[in-house]
């Protein structure tokens, strides 16, 4: 069983949701950003593609395994977006508040059974830069679009989001309750999954 690989993102609070759900193998998991590693373009036309082209980038620059995720909104009413532009829906990567304003006016007005949306995660483990069979695993998590912001917790658009029969938006839930429902968290499991079975085979 591997016992060290890179995360392809700078992101630090996903890197604490991933050390968080991998601690429990003994998996030391470091951000690419600590090893020098620039972030990859992403030029895929799918969570899944990009999950991989940024899992191979690192693992080439890191020397290590590497695990790459690619995650987003998917908003129904919206025809999809922001999909896989959910970090740059606004126009500059990472601008949360501005990423969150531009959505609540796209659905302003919309009723609650127009607001149907799901976090999509892809997630890609690759040996290698060029490992010829790395592991995907895709998951979602279904939910729907509030009229405001709620919450200080989580990131992106965590304050929006409505949890099913929690009552609550994502940026309320406990972090090891978000783990255990989150569409990275169930992409991870099956992903923990996949490398038990390798290690064991």
């Amino acid at each position: 069983m591997i016992k060290k690989l890179v995360l392809a993102s700078a992101n630090p609070a996903k890197l604490r949701e991933l050390q968080a759900l991998l601690a429990e193998l003994g998996i030391e998991v470091l951000a690419q950003s600590a090893l020098g590693v620039p972030e990859a373009e992403e030029t895929g036309t799918s969570f899944a593609e990009n999950a991989l082209l940024k899992a191979r980038h690192a693992a080439q620059h890191a020397g290590l395994p590497a695990i790459g995720d690619d995650s987003g909104l998917v908003v129904d009413a919206l025809g999809g977006a922001p999909g896989i532009y959910s970090a740059r829906y606004a126009g500059r990567h990472g601008d949360n508040t501005a990423n969150i304003r531009k959505l609540l006016h796209a659905m302003h007005r919309l009723p609650a059974e127009k607001r149907s949306a799901r976090f999509h995660c892809a997630m890609a483990w690759v040996r290698s830069a060029d490992d010829p069979a790395p592991l995907i695993c895709e998951a979602d998590w279904e939910g729907r679009i509030l009229e405001a912001a709620c919450g200080h917790g989580g990131f992106g658009y965590d304050p929006v989001f409505l949890v099913p029969g929690k009552g609550c938006s994502a940026a309320e839930l406990p972090p090891e309750e978000k783990n255990r429902l989150s569409h990275r968290g169930q992409a991870l499991r099956k992903l923990v999954a996949q490398l038990r079975t390798l290690a064991d085979s």
